[in-house]
């Protein structure tokens, strides 16, 4: 399959056709291919202290092969769920190739995840190994974890990391793995329920190059900075998969957040591609970007909520960058996006990328004309689809519907079309909480509260914010003999940090007598979602 140049976006779409192989290893066939080059520059890894690391895709291929090595020689194979809960460390990228090499399914989980969403995921992927750093080990106590591996130390029934590669073969033959089997696994939170395992194959690994050819705009001399946490799929997108399909290096930063910082980095090492989300790019516009040399920059895009046009507009007028939103989800990889060759309007998605075809439905799933708002479908198949829900066939099955003989994916977001095919965002149809691009099941907050003894009832939604977009709130209704006072709301909110991953917390809490419910029962937290956001009920 060859990259169709976009001159005019008709003609690309027009050209474009999927040519996916019958087999895809994506560290065979990408990371080795670019390692033919002993020189080519793969990644530059630097912390907040100052450390620097520069690796070839040679490095990548023969540190990847050690690490293939170093589990099967402990009994992983072709299939296995490997759970990898990394920082943004050169490991990072190690422990995902060598998986892809050996065939395994690597899992890939946020730091702050607690020791109960780390049992949940063990359990429900049922992983056989699991990679993470010393730090992180107490919090798999317990767990039944065939082989455990640990960067920087380890401790008794935990194998240390870099004795593993140094003990293993720097030669190892890539597994032939097909196109639709399983190569790696995303969890996504749903607005029901525990989060969903997506089962991602081999042919999406391959798919994803294509948001990175017209999204990105990347080309084998480019330098991509993402600062996507390594547990979501954006960092596929922008991070592994996307730049190195296309002989792309990227920058690797592991430390905190600081505006001043972003900037110093983009001018040291000469970005010339930045992603971020829109919540940092909120605060990187009230910068003065002048101060800095960002000659070698040329792209900016964002992806997992929606950039305000005002952001993107003191952007371009700050730094002389274009900023290109896109959207997509776990399922779907990116589907919707600007293009760099192509007039960028105020507030839109963009247009679907090439070999990708988007609709807008009604409530009966059928088409809508242009400018009705309905819920935005994905027309299948599509080799970018995932494999389904984890173990979820039927929910799988729920999301897809039949219009006129053509199956479509439902996103559950609310979009609408205008009469030159652009897409609008216009919210979630569920119940999801979208807070600085991480995806909050109300559930998993509800659930963290209802284990305080305080608290009777409750119901998690999204409330407006002007940096987060949006973040978690939460109406409780107390038992009786509790008071409902700030004591108590800063007491419910440490006890949601210390049972859930921390940044599900409810930065908001209001006490409430009842909830409104359906006369089934169900809460209609979508109620109380347009109370917060204006709209009428």
């Amino acid at each position: 399959m060859d990259r169709v140049p976009m001159h005019r976006y008709e003609d690309a779409v027009a050209a474009f056709r999927w040519r996916v192989p019958d087999s895809f290893n994506f560290g065979g066939d990408v990371v080795d291919f670019w390692a033919q080059d002993a020189e080519k520059l793969a990644l530059i890894w630097c912390d907040g202290n100052g450390h620097e690391e520069r690796l070839t895709f040679a490095d990548i291929g023969r540190l990847s092969n050690q690490f293939a090595n170093a589990l099967a020689t402990h009994g992983v194979k072709k299939g296995d769920r490997v759970l990898v809960m990394l920082p943004r460390i050169p490991a990072w990228q190690i422990a995902m190739i060598g998986c892809l090499k050996l065939g395994a399914v690597p899992v890939p989980c946020i730091e702050m995840l607690t020791a109960k969403d780390i049992a949940y995921r063990v359990e429900h992927a049922g992983a056989k190994a699991a990679i993470t750093t010393s730090a992180n080990i107490t919090k798999f106590e317990d767990l039944p974890i065939e082989v455990a591996i640990s960067v920087g130390g380890c401790q008794a029934g935990w194998r240390d990391f870099d004795v593993e590669l140094a003990s293993a073969s720097r030669d190892f033959t890539p597994a032939v793995v097909t196109a639709d089997d399983p190569a790696v696994m995303y969890y996504t939170s749903g607005s029901t329920g525990e989060p969903k395992g997506v089962l991602h194959p081999a042919r999406v690994l391959f798919a994803w190059r294509v948001s990175a050819w017209y999204w990105n705009d990347l080309r084998d001399d480019d330098l991509m900075w993402c600062t996507a946490d390594t547990g979501w799929s954006k960092a596929g997108s922008s991070i592994l998969f996307g730049p190195w399909s296309c002989g792309s290096a990227v920058l690797f930063y592991d430390g905190p957040f600081d505006a001043e910082r972003r900037f110093e980095l983009l001018e040291k090492y000469r970005v010339t591609v930045f992603c971020a989300a829109a919540t940092e790019l909120r605060r990187l516009v009230d910068i003065d970007a002048a101060n800095y040399d960002l000659s070698a920059l040329r792209l900016a895009i964002s992806a997992g909520e929606t950039v305000n046009p005002e952001i993107v507009e003191r952007w371009r007028s700050k730094t002389g960058v274009p900023l290109l939103d896109g959207y997509g989800q776990t399922e779907t990889l990116m589907t919707i996006v600007n293009y760099p060759t192509m007039p960028v309007k105020p507030g839109a998605m963009g247009r679907p990328l090439p070999g990708t075809a988007m609709t807008v439905l009604n409530d009966d799933n059928r088409p809508v004309t242009t400018g009705t708002v309905g819920q935005l479908a994905y027309r299948l198949p599509n080799p970018q689809f995932m494999l389904g829900y984890w173990r979820d066939d039927a929910q799988t099955e729920e999301r897809i519907v039949d219009v006129d003989g053509t199956r479509y994916f439902l996103t559950g977001d609310m979009a609408y079309e205008d009469e030159d095919g652009y897409f609008f965002y216009q919210g979630r149809a569920d119940d999801v909480i979208n807070s600085a691009g991480y995806r909050i099941g109300p559930l998993e907050v509800e659930n963290a509260l209802m284990a305080h003894p305080a608290v009777q009832e409750c119901a998690a939604v999204a409330s407006p914010d002007p940096d987060r977009g949006e973040v978690v709130k939460a109406f409780v209704v107390l038992r009786a003999g509790h008071t409902d006072d700030a004591a108590l709301v800063e007491e419910l909110q440490d006890h949601a940090k210390c049972t859930t991953a921390p940044y599900k917390y409810p930065r908001k809490i209001e006490f409430v007598e009842e909830l409104p419910k359906t006369v089934s029962g169900k809460i209609r937290r979508r109620e109380l979602r347009d109370r917060e956001f204006g709209a009428n009920p």
